[in-house]
């Protein structure tokens, strides 16, 4: 059985930044892996919304979703509309408390075969780090690295669609999918 990739994007929850998230999901798309965000507002829906509304697309969309208290529902908010497999946790901090254990960032971190940051505030820069802690390969699609705030030493940059292909590329080219093939990334 094959498996695809799973392409995390994280950023914003409040801010789409259409023009660079809707490009990415687009192409993420036409690469015929899943999609992962965070399954709320901002970048994670444009981003969902591009992807899904791409033609003859593979993958799929999957939305690591905050319960509400009582955990039997998503947190109002969630899943943005495009999510097509909500992952429903019991891990409630976000934000600057997204690198803590009950943080569903790990999740989406550790679920991810490479992930690209678009810009954000502290939910995003969490992520960020945990993608660094865990090895995960990282590319932050932004203009400067103040549109991240703290991002961390290290973190490859890309301000162009065209940068984040090519990163995308290399580190997906490695991602086994039946023994002897490989995944296709135009």
């Amino acid at each position: 059985m094959s498996r695809l990739p799973v392409v995390g994007v994280m950023g914003s929850g409040s801010r789409p930044y259409r023009e660079r998230s809707s490009a990415l999901g687009r192409w993420l798309a036409e690469c015929g892996v899943h999609l992962l965000t965070g399954g709320g507002g901002g970048v994670m829906a444009a981003v969902s919304q591009s992807f899904y509304d791409t033609p003859n697309r593979r993958g799929l969309v999957l939305g690591i979703l905050p319960c509400n208290e009582s955990l039997e529902k998503p947190k109002g908010g969630y899943p943005n509309q495009w999510v097509e497999i909500p992952v429903l946790t019991n891990l409630p901090s976000s934000g600057e408390r997204g690198t803590d254990p009950t943080s569903r960032n790990h999740i989406n971190a550790l679920t991810s075969d490479v992930i690209v940051a678009l810009p954000g505030d502290a939910g995003t820069l969490s992520e960020v780090r945990l993608a660094v802690r865990y090895g995960r390969p990282i590319i932050a699609f932004v203009e400067s690295d103040q549109e991240i705030p703290g991002l961390p030493d290290g973190v490859s940059i890309a301000s162009s669609l065209a940068g984040v292909r090519t990163f995308v590329r290399t580190h997906l080219e490695g991602v086994q999918l039946q023994p002897g093939q490989r995944v296709s990334v135009k």
